[in-house]
């Protein structure tokens, strides 16, 4: 049983303070109060603080060495990322397969990456680990090319069909032409493919296609491994600078104002990490609004021209990037349609784009039967992360667009009807 007090045994109770030794110390405790709160934003409410910060401030992203990794490259060196709460640090890859697994097992926490990849990555498809991943932002638009080599300069222009009998002979003889792209999934092996198939080419089985690094596209092509590549800029410019190819077509005059890379995130990081992803974003904004201002594509040239992100001299970046072209082969020409990053409502992740490339997996057999178009787009495509991040920034973006496109072959595609476009071409390797 507990031992209690008694009054007798209680000690007598301290006499209370003067007034003036109370005042004092209610001055002094409400100064402190005062001192502690007068740097605490406007949002916090009691003794809880809505903490808008990055969960995950250290980011690496991932880059491949190309004209359209301007914009994590520049969000790092200028410091908008930082401006947003990101301690940046910039990744450059050996090649999409390593990009691609550095996502997934978490070393880099967002990347530069093409637009087929995640939908691929996510599906499991073409020999991705299947891994879900997100799309809230697309990078760019335009400025990629396929080249040829100059053996074909007056021989090939801008028609694909001019190489049909060229492909047949090489094939009949048991040697047959050799193309590269960068990844079996991504941009520019569909637009390689799309090219060869409006010229009556199979690119399965009247031709040989090569997966090569960006990069090592130009040297692969001078001691003659290959015919033809597709690939971002610089490396069509380089092509022609260095004499061993010209520009057959750019990828706009193929598509105009197509999409190209994105801003990806495993679609784990992101649920976990909501608001890095935002601050990540908002970087990508201020980044690619100051990137698409004329006055400042010579310091961009310079920047991403060195040797820890593209390595080219930055003259060759800075002409097809301002829509100067020289084809090589004596067309010389003004694009009205280079690349962009933030014009014309271009960083809004379009599902139709998803679906345009579900269609296209379709189309060349690398899946079995319809894909669910609606599903993985939804999934795989997030408008929703995208608006979120921009509302705040007093952008006035052009929202959903589900407009049909029509390509250089003259077909059109319907977002609303996928599967129609997919099956309808002549030249395909459909499954199911």
């Amino acid at each position: 049983m507990p031992r209690l007090s008694s009054p007798e045994s209680a000690p007598p109770l301290p006499k209370p303070p003067p007034a003036s030794a109370v005042s004092r110390r209610r001055f002094l405790r409400r100064s402190a109060s005062a001192a502690l709160l007068a740097g605490v934003p406007s949002g916090w409410a009691g003794r809880v603080f809505a903490d808008d910060s990055p969960e995950v401030p250290a980011i690496r992203f991932g880059i491949i060495a190309l004209t359209d990794c301007s914009p994590f490259v520049i969000g790092a060196e200028k410091g908008f990322f930082k401006k947003h709460g990101i301690a940046p640090t910039i990744a450059k890859g050996a090649n999409w397969a390593a990009i691609r697994d550095a996502l997934s097992n978490g070393d880099n926490q967002a990347t530069h990456m093409l637009l087929g990849m995640p939908l691929a990555s996510t599906m499991g498809l073409l020999g991705s680990p299947k891994k879900p991943m997100i799309v809230p932002w697309l990078v760019n638009r335009n400025g990629q090319a396929i080249t040829l080599k100059a053996d074909l300069k007056g021989v090939v222009s801008d028609d694909p069909k001019a190489l049909k009998p060229l492909a047949d002979k090489a094939r009949a003889a048991g040697s047959p032409m050799s193309f590269a792209m960068t990844f079996p999934p991504g941009t520019h092996a569909m637009w390689l493919r799309y090219y060869l198939g409006a010229g009556g080419i199979h690119p399965d089985r009247d031709v040989s296609l090569l997966t090569i690094p960006p990069p090592q596209m130009v040297a692969n092509m001078k001691i003659g491994k290959m015919d033809g590549y597709c690939v971002g800029e610089p490396w069509n410019a380089r092509a022609v600078a260095d004499g061993i190819g010209f520009t057959s077509i750019t990828t706009q005059k193929i598509w105009p104002d197509h999409p190209e890379k994105v801003c990806a995130f495993s679609a784990e990081f992101a649920e976990k990490n909501p608001r890095t992803v935002r601050a990540i974003l908002r970087g990508l904004h201020e980044a690619s609004v100051w990137l698409d201002d004329p006055a400042n594509r010579a310091e961009q040239c310079e920047i991403v021209s060195r040797p820890a992100y593209i390595n080219c001299p930055k003259e060759i970046i800075l002409g097809r990037l301002g829509g100067t072209y020289d084809m090589g082969d004596g067309r010389q020409f003004q694009d009205d349609h280079p690349m962009i990053f933030s014009a014309r409502n271009c960083n809004y992740p379009q599902p139709k784009y998803a679906k345009w490339w579900l269609s296209q997996f379709r189309r060349w057999g690398m899946v079995t039967g319809a894909p669910d178009y609606e599903g993985v787009a939804a999934a795989v495509f997030r408008p929703d992360l995208y608006e979120d991040a921009v509302k705040d920034l007093g952008v006035s973006h052009g929202g959903r667009d589900d407009r049909p496109e029509t390509l250089f072959d003259g077909k059109t595609f319907d977002p609303a009807q996928p599967e129609a476009y997919a099956t309808s071409f002549e030249v395909n390797a459909l499954k199911g």
